[in-house]
């Protein structure tokens, strides 16, 4: 289809398929929907048709082929008409839509402390104050925290929300707008989600923090405050983390060498207290064990006094109940083996845990901080942050690329494996594309920088690879929501068992007693918890540093299950850009043949004219002048030389042209059956030549399709194009495909990807992120290619292969899979562990340190277990 003037069209944003983020820009003159296009994909037509340009001193005019009665129905032909009838100004070629839409303006939430509640029942009563005023659209008060959040289209008027709710019998405490700002830290000490909790909760209660939010799987908290970096990290040592501003360099810290220290002294103290107690000796091995149950418990106990404030019964709580439940009964050797072994088990597991989260780190450290900047001084040094779209910067050899740009001056070879995880090096020259983080590996080259620090590739990757990690799978929710009824429940049945037996003369109260804390120790679903969030957090990672962006949890589950696949034929399967099959003289002077082909062809942008177009350069011939060259629009060129009047286009031009193909019709019939194209040369008296065409299966499809069947074990390989027949059965034949569909519109690719659900099938549908994007809509999982040079397919697809390689495909597909398989594992050993410690107890088998290995090991065995993913390479 012909470019337009109007193709800065409406946008669909509402994607029907929950958890994608699908922002479709339109490529046509009047359509806003995705499944519209098709209606005026075969317009030969633009607003702009009728333009003329200026080419190398040749005049270009652009002929309409709609015959002159149907303009008026052409929807740009309705400007003047639609401008006058139109309050607005609006016409279909402006950024309106044909559908009618409403904006609302964007909602913002403001967060105020509030002082003088003494009960829920204050809350209410401010909230239901509140919610008359008209200008506030939702307004929710948290008693426990005391915080007020408003949401408001306009910024609320501080003072005359502080004169509503004192008239309510209450102080607002509005925040100080000149020192608050958002940081995000890196938190290290959080076993599972409830160490989250406890953070969150924590700071919420902080007159000073405005709003809290803490990802476990990141390892991160964001928080909008006006506190210095210090409180904040002494709040966070106050309930046992460790915290520092997101990109500082990691200092040594005091915490974790005193840490280190209390657990050498912890486990020389049991040991001493051991060989006490063995030689007789008494009231000593008591007392080392007092001192060692201290030194290693002190950060647990005191993590635990904070969770119960939070009102979260994480494993703090339930080990400190345990050990000081140990000591009670005198089992003093019990609770400190109990907080020794769990302080251990923590320290493994946060080392492991830290090596999950590293990749984001990891990509983040790509991106430069400094970029050379030419001006008309010399080059100078700035920040990457300072540096504005349009100025140049000098990349030098072995630097990395500060911002995304395009190639000015020079010519070298970049390492693109960080963005698109190919670790073949790519050639680049005057006018080519790089991106921030890739690495120049040879000459020094001059460009101009087209995106800023935060819209750069790169930066976009990480964004979104930080959102998946955020994003819970249905496993996940699921484990989260049985832990939630699992702990409390365990918790009550050990209390339970403390006291009800006992009364009923059963055995002896320290007998229970200490059974119940047994019980305690086993309620910790620890190991249960992170079984899935580990394994996906690391999968996700693995394959951004390998050039996959796996949008979430759910995404990477439900491509672990995809039995089906439909791809896109044309920049896909293919290679997307026609080539020169065969170049036929049907004149005495092949050189003359040439130069007048290169003439026409060189002023279309249509992707077959840009073919013969480079095949007579790589002949080696030069362009004649012409005074005038018309370009007929679905046709092809015409063009005067010499005072001979030349045409080159379609078969079907010429011979509603009443040119005689005679001969030729067996070579254009054999071509068009095995799906090539081909485009004529002919004088105002004769053809002069003809040219075969088609479109070249990329190198690694056959592969890539392949493993896919022997590998991965893909049922049903379906290939889906709007492309003629011929061209699609042999595209078909020689990757040998299951299914192929020819001559399809949108809505019926939409169709048999239904149909193909319909027969049970998890199906995939993989394409260029830009097209198709009802079937992508439609499928169980979009997956697009080429993400790297294309915004859009970041935004639409569930999956994207960073790099134009479908190689990359198979890969993912394994990784997911992989990735299932270890949850299950983690899963089923999690829960038999805590089934086999169960049994244990009544028999009086299990003893407390026995209790506590059954959790934190398990924590540590599910965790390196999830580190397997980050071996899994392209297959």
């Amino acid at each position: 289809m012909a470019s337009s003037c109007c193709n800065n069209g409406s946008s669909n944003e509402n994607a029907p398929k929950e958890g994608k983020n699908a922002s479709l820009p339109t490529t046509t003159c009047c359509t806003s929907s995705a499944d519209e296009r098709f209606l005026v994909e075969n317009l030969q037509t633009s607003c702009c048709s009728n333009s003329t340009s200026e080419m190398a001193g040749t005049t270009i005019q652009t002929e309409s082929s709609i015959p002159p009665h149907k303009e008026a129905e052409s929807c740009c032909s309705k400007v003047l008409q639609e401008t006058a009838d139109s309050p607005s100004g609006d016409t279909c070629c402006s950024s309106s839509s044909l559908v009618s839409t409403t904006v609302h303006p964007e909602r913002a939430t403001y967060t105020y402390r509030i002082e003088g509640m003494d009960c829920p029942s204050c809350a209410t009563t401010l909230e239901k104050g509140l919610t008359t005023i008209s200008d506030y659209q939702n307004v929710t008060v948290n008693y426990g925290a005391a915080r007020l959040k408003i949401e408001s289209e306009t910024t609320p008027d501080d003072r005359r929300l502080q004169h509503e709710v004192k008239k309510l019998g209450f102080q607002l405490v509005a925040p100080d707008k000149g020192d608050q700002h958002i940081q995000t830290y890196t938190v290290s000490g959080m076993d599972c989600s409830s160490c989250a909790k406890t953070i969150e909760q924590h700071f919420q209660k902080i007159a000073d923090v405005q709003t809290v939010m803490v990802s476990f799987a990141r390892g991160e908290m964001e928080i909008e405050h006006h506190l210095d970096v210090r409180q904040v990290k002494s709040e966070l040592n106050k309930i046992g983390f460790d915290g520092q501003v997101k990109g500082e360099e990691p200092s040594a810290s005091s915490t974790r060498s005193f840490d280190g220290i209390s657990l050498i002294l912890s486990g020389i103290l049991i040991g001493l207290g051991l060989i006490f107690q063995t030689i007789g000796i008494l009231y000593l091995p008591n007392a080392l064990y007092g001192i060692a149950l201290i030194l290693s418990g002190w950060k647990a106990f005191r993590s635990a006094f904070y969770a119960i404030r939070a009102r979260s019964l994480d494993m703090n709580v339930l080990m400190s109940v345990a050990a000081i439940g140990a000591t009670l009964i005198g089992e003093w050797l019990e609770g400190a083996t109990v907080v020794f072994l769990f302080a251990i088990g923590n320290l493994l597991q946060n080392h492991s845990l830290a090596r999950t989260r590293n990749s984001i780190q990891k990509l983040i450290e790509l991106s430069p901080k400094e970029a050379f900047v030419l001006t008309a001084e010399g080059v100078i040094r700035k920040s990457v942050e300072a540096v504005r779209i349009g100025e140049k910067i000098r990349i030098r050899p072995g630097d990395q690329v500060a911002l995304d740009g395009m190639i000015l001056k020079g010519t070298t070879t970049i390492n693109q494996a960080p963005i698109t995880g190919e670790s073949i090096p790519v050639d680049k020259s005057e006018g080519d594309h790089v991106f921030a983080g890739t690495l120049n590996m040879d000459r020094s080259f001059d460009m101009i920088v087209e995106k800023t620090y935060q819209e750069t590739t790169l930066a976009h990757i990480i964004e979104l690879v930080e959102e998946a990690q955020d994003n819970k799978a249905p496993s996940e929710a699921f484990i989260d929501r049985f832990a939630k009824v699992y702990t409390p429940f365990v918790f009550l049945g050990a209390l339970l068992l403390m006291i009800v037996p006992p009364l009923l003369q059963l055995g002896s109260w320290g007998e229970w007693f200490y059974k119940g804390l047994e019980l305690i120790v086993i309620a910790c679903p620890c190991a249960l918890v992170i079984s899935t969030p580990v394994a996906i957090v690391t999968a996700i990672g693995n394959a951004a540093r390998n050039g996959v962006l796996i949008k979430g949890g759910v995404f990477l589950e439900k491509a672990g299950k995809i039995d089906a696949i439909a791809f896109d034929k044309t920049g896909t399967l293919t290679k997307g850009t026609p080539i020169v099959q065969q170049f036929m003289l049907l004149s005495d002077d092949r050189e003359h043949t040439l130069r007048i082909t290169h003439s026409l062809e060189r002023h279309s942008s249509h992707p077959l004219a840009k073919a013969i177009a480079e095949h007579t350069v790589q002949e080696g011939v030069h362009p004649l002048e012409s005074d005038t060259v018309i370009n007929r629009v679905g046709n092809g060129v015409s063009g005067e030389f010499e005072h001979i009047l030349y045409h080159i286009g379609g078969v079907k031009w010429f011979r509603e042209m009443g040119y005689e193909l005679g001969m030729l019709d067996s070579t254009i019939e054999n071509a068009e059956k095995q799906g090539q194209t081909v485009v004529l040369l002919g004088s105002d008296a004769d053809l002069i030549g003809l040219f075969i065409l088609s479109d070249e299966v990329r190198d690694e499809s056959v592969d890539a399709i392949q493993k896919l069947k022997e590998k991965i074990k893909i049922k049903k390989l379906v290939m889906l194009t709007g492309d003629n027949a011929g061209a699609a059965a042999r595209i078909g034949k020689k990757l040998s495909l299951d299914e192929v569909h020819a001559n399809l519109l949108p809505q019926e690719k939409v169709r048999i990807v239904e149909d193909m659900r319909r027969q049970s099938f998890q199906t995939a549908m993989v394409g260029d992120g830009i097209n198709d994007a009802p079937a992508f809509v439609t499928a169980d999982v979009s997956i697009a290619m080429g993400g790297a040079g294309t915004d859009t397919a970041l935004e639409t697809a569930d999956i994207v292969l960073m790099a134009d390689n479908l190689n990359k495909l198979p890969y993912t597909l394994d990784l997911s899979k992989a990735t299932l398989t270890i949850i299950k594992q983690n899963v089923i050993f999690s829960i038999l562990i805590k089934l086999i410690a169960l049994m244990l107890v009544f028999p009086g088998w299990l003893t407390l340190w026995m209790a506590v290995l059954s959790d934190t090991g398990a924590a540590v065995l599910v965790t390196l277990n999830a580190l397997r993913l980050l071996k899994k390479r392209t297959l």
